[in-house]
């Protein structure tokens, strides 16, 4: 796929405008987002990590789930660095492919956020590991809104983000420090082409680290529309064993791996609680609305609030979540999800494997 330098189109009747309809389903997903903003008593063009935090991280256990990953890969805010050989002037850097895309550095882009959706893990890797971060995804929507949300926040020079194929990267060979990728393999038709780009774009010894959902061991089909699928031709889910054949051909070896399924079941229990109440709200003629939100913390979550009359709040919206871009289906994909990995039909893993050359033919 050709870089524009700009959020692009799929084409309809690709993957990519396949997958934009069911990210995008009502479309003006930017427009949305903003007016649900305005409407929640924030101004969109400068929003706080929190206020963002419903709509920043599209995949099970939040902010939570992206530093137990980086923790599994052994990054502490504030380091970043793990290939300093990669220059920051190095000549055809991948970001000067990105020029009118944004403003910001010309230096070397030092890691890939593959599939990145809004662009939330590109933020956290920014600001918390001092990574400069390019985000890829199909879905012209959300890199238009991955784009605005980093600028409202203040992270527009160390984020960039382009609307392309993750078979065919606009990004130079040996270019990124680690690739970085959740919930993102289950939507991709050509998990081999896929896998070659990423060890193309990576630097010798570079690491690829995935958060994924893979096929469980109960063989039922799953329970959808699920959040990455409303039809079974676009789930795209393998088992475990599958997922780590394709990367050990691809030339991936394994640093470590877990499973984190129960992590991810009591994040989405809980969470089903929470819209499962909204839904009934709204099914009683109620609006989005509840008492004024406290700010959220990291993952999403709202702080302890005192009670009693003097300290209740004023009614205002809630802040945007994942309903707003799903659509009022999301609920039902919440359910169904909740039910695949309860039978074992889907489970969750994380895990980090470093490029290493393939043996020559």
């Amino acid at each position: 796929m050709t870089l524009k330098g700009t959020p692009g189109e799929a084409p309809q009747g690709t993957p990519g405008s396949q997958l934009g309809q069911h990210y995008d389903a009502k479309g003006s997903l930017l427009a949305r987002l903003e007016r649900a903003f305005v409407e929640a008593g924030c101004d969109p063009d400068h929003l706080s990590h929190d206020e963002m935090a419903g709509i920043d991280q599209l995949h099970l256990g939040g902010r939570a789930a992206s530093r137990r990953l980086m923790a599994l890969a052994g990054w502490d805010a504030g380091q970043s660095t793990e290939t300093e050989q990669i220059s920051d002037k190095r000549e055809g850097s991948p970001l000067d492919a990105f020029a009118g895309a944004g403003t910001g550095s010309s230096g070397a882009a030092r890691l890939l956020d593959l599939g990145c959706g809004t662009g939330g893990a590109s933020r956290l890797l920014a600001r918390e590991l001092g990574y400069e971060v390019v985000g890829v995804d199909i879905t012209p929507g959300f890199i238009e809104v991955a784009t605005w949300l980093s600028r409202a926040c203040g992270l527009e020079d160390t984020t960039r983000f382009v609307c392309a194929d993750a078979a065919e990267l606009p990004l130079g060979d040996a270019s990124v420090e680690a690739v970085w990728c959740q919930h993102a393999l289950l939507n991709m038709p050509d998990l081999a082409a896929v896998l070659s780009e990423c060890r193309r774009v990576l630097a010798p010894g570079g690491r690829l680290l995935l958060h994924e959902v893979v096929r469980g061991d109960n063989p039922a089909p799953l329970s959808l529309p699920v959040p990455w699928a409303r039809t079974p031709e676009h789930s795209r889910l393998l088992s475990l064993k599958d997922l780590e054949q394709h990367l050990l051909a691809a030339g991936f070896q394994r640093q470590a791996l877990e499973d984190v399924s129960a992590e991810a079941l009591a994040w989405r229990s809980h969470h089903r609680r929470r819209e499962q109440g909204g839904a009934d709200r709204r099914a009683h003629g109620g609006s989005n609305t509840d008492q004024a939100q406290p700010p959220r913390q990291e993952g999403g979550e709202s702080s302890p609030q005192a009670s009693g009359p003097a300290a209740r709040p004023p009614i205002r919206p809630r802040l945007p979540g994942p309903a707003l871009i799903f659509g009022e289906v999301f609920v039902e994909m919440g359910r169904n999800l909740l039910d695949n990995l309860s039978d074992d039909r889907v489970r969750v893993v994380q895990g980090v494997w470093q490029h290493h050359p393939l043996p020559r033919t």
